[in-house]
């Protein structure tokens, strides 16, 4: 991981993606997010803003679930797309997650928002901007981080194992075209936010159910959904 000058990626993903982390892109956008810690608060702290790939590693990965950007609020972002931080509130998103979760899998809302137990079944929870400066949602975004996350998109689809790339709403659906869906399989659904406006709405969705028809297809076995 990164501290001041000297950083790694977690486990396998250090070598499958030494390539990319090797770019000028990739030291300037380091030394970006190391000049906003100095300068303020940045989100996830600097030990979680690889935790989705420490969780998950490269071989283990059975499913993509791709977020934006990271929660911006005190005790929220830990590195995981949609996850919090136990005895944090689960935000709105999140909340309407765990509705649907339950009109489609019949699990009951934990009464948490950690979503690690399905990043440690091979759900791999990424953003496509890892970090960003306390309550400034956003001001991450075209540093270098969604070509970077591109980047984990396309390794993963080369990789020989097929895999489920969950895409919701309209910002992860432009994803899409970088997986081979002949070799893979793209499930899609609406954003859970509850301000999405007209059009389609995450609920009724069913979108855990999609996920594990999806890998049923491949000849994997499904995510066990539960989080209590």
């Amino acid at each position: 991981m990164y501290y001041g000058s000297s950083w790694s990626l977690p486990g396998s993903w250090a070598s499958v993606l030494c390539d990319e982390t090797s770019k000028p892109y990739f030291t300037e956008l380091m030394e970006f997010v190391n000049a906003e810690r100095e300068q303020g608060v940045v989100f996830p702290s600097e030990e979680d803003m690889f935790r989705a790939f420490e969780l998950t590693p490269f071989e283990q990965v059975r499913v993509v679930l791709l977020g934006q950007d990271p929660y911006h609020d005190e005790g929220q972002a830990h590195g995981l797309c949609f996850s919090v931080l136990p005895g944090t509130k689960p935000p709105p998103s999140l909340a309407n997650i765990f509705k649907e979760l339950e009109a489609d899998q019949g699990h009951a809302p934990p009464g948490h928002g950690h979503l690690e137990r399905w990043a440690s079944q091979g759900v791999l929870m990424l953003n496509t901007v890892l970090t960003v400066r306390a309550h400034a949602p956003g001001s991450h975004k075209n540093k270098g981080w969604e070509k970077f996350t591109d980047a984990v998109i396309k390794t993963l689809g080369a990789r020989d194992e097929p895999m489920v790339f969950a895409l919701w709403g309209d910002f992860a659906k432009k994803k899409a075209s970088l997986v081979d869906r002949e070799r893979h399989r793209v499930v899609f659904a609406p954003h859970p936010s509850p301000i999405i406006g007209k059009g389609p709405k995450f609920a009724g969705s069913r979108p855990f159910s999609a996920i594990n028809a999806a890998l049923e297809e491949l000849g994997c076995a499904g995510i066990d959904w539960d989080l209590g």
